[in-house]
């Protein structure tokens, strides 16, 4: 650990001692800190101090480390007598907590080596806009389609659902429609507008995905939210439910969107990939593969770079062909048309003063491509120079 690591940990210890209400319950008292530290994430665990999670940064949190006991009277202080039970049964309990005034909280607690543990994520009730996210111009007009399938990829922690939470908030402001979310766990709040929202949790609003999915489209939606998509069971109800009209939009873990297709397709068993991108080619409408960079300034921290894919013809065609190795120079070359690859999405960044230069080539797919496009050439993955 560095010396400025010790001094940001001891910065947040001290404004949770000294801002936090002293009527409140313990872990209330965690719960107002994480909240006026705007961080994501509340760990507990036996013999170490409480930590937070801010900007992806895990930081100490209070003045010592809290033992088992402390830690089971902390959670327990919070439980029913039902979820008491149920959680020493099954050594695992997931709920959800509101705390008025400050916000909603998705808690689970588990054994580790004997202890009880605490993993709570903050529920976020501010949805930023795309300005505000920085992201690419073309996504405000995807969340405009009024159907099809679309898909948000990238790394844990990349910020797809925060990504997602802004084009339904787009969605809610701006057009009349039934909106349906199943996630595991709700990440964003949403407020109903012009739109009006069911937001269902697996695990506390429906027992599980599949259980979710069943029902789903006889719920009359316009559009769905399916978070995470990890099986064969959801992207097929997704793949469905965009063949008859509706707007789909989910999360997949793959770094590009070539990979994105790859992924889909490697679900599915061999005889059944055909039909798979067939279905890929006509009711896919894009995928942006997202991945955050440290920003060039103190007010902006986090930067998504961005790949855009739209399924143009030529991207049709690729799927169809079985020639999804080539998608990115596709890509590439359809800047007209709004799509993007990192390299692009990097060198914006660096001209808008988002990102600095020397954290682009970092993060670059190809730095050396990325060099010459900063200098105003374009170079080919081959190093040929075009145009």
């Amino acid at each position: 650990m560095n010396n400025s690591d010790k001094k940001e940990k001891s910065e947040v210890g001290t404004q949770v001692d000294s801002t936090i209400p002293a009527n409140l319950k313990d872990i209330e008292k965690l719960f107002v800190g994480l909240t006026k530290n705007k961080g994501s994430d509340l760990h507990l665990k036996s013999g170490l101090k409480p930590i937070f999670r801010v900007n992806t940064v895990l930081y100490e949190a209070g003045n010592r480390a809290l033992n088992d006991e402390e830690i089971k009277k902390i959670i327990y202080d919070i439980l029913t007598d039902e979820q008491r039970g149920n959680f020493e049964k099954h050594n695992n309990l997931d709920f959800a907590y509101n705390l008025e005034g400050i916000g909603r909280f998705r808690v689970n607690i588990f054994k580790e080596r004997g202890n009880v543990a605490l993993a709570a994520r903050r529920v976020n009730t501010y949805i930023p806009d795309f300005r505000e996210l920085h992201l690419p111009e073309i996504i405000q007009k995807v969340a405009d389609y009024k159907d099809g399938f679309i898909i948000v990829s990238g790394p844990t922690s990349c910020g797809k659902s925060t990504t997602l939470a802004s084009m339904i908030q787009h969605i809610n402001e701006t057009r009349k429609c039934h909106i349906i979310t199943i996630e595991d766990p709700i990440e964003y709040l949403f407020v109903d507008s012009k739109s009006f929202i069911n937001q269902r949790e697996v695990g506390i609003d429906v027992a599980s995905f599949p259980d979710a999915l069943k029902y789903l489209v006889r719920q009359n939606p316009d559009v769905i939210l399916l978070g995470e998509m990890r099986d064969t069971e959801s992207l097929e109800a997704g793949l469905r439910a965009s063949e008859t009209g509706h707007l789909v939009l989910g999360t997949l873990h793959a770094s590009t969107s070539a990979q994105v297709i790859s992924r889909i397709l490697d679900l599915f068993q061999p005889e059944r990939q055909n039909l798979i991108r067939q279905s890929l080619a006509h009711n896919l409408r894009v995928i942006f593969c997202q991945r955050l960079l440290p920003g060039a300034t103190k007010e902006v921290r986090l930067v998504p770079t961005v790949e855009v894919m739209l399924n143009t013809p030529p991207i049709q065609k690729l799927i169809l062909n079985k020639e999804e190795e080539n998608i990115t120079d596709v890509i590439r070359a359809s800047a007209e048309e709004g799509m993007q690859d990192f390299n692009q999405s990097l060198h914006q960044l660096v001209k808008q003063g988002l990102v600095k230069e020397e954290v682009s080539l970092r993060y670059s797919p190809n730095p050396e491509q990325l060099k010459m496009l900063l200098k105003g050439i374009f170079l080919s993955d081959s190093k040929k120079i075009i145009g």
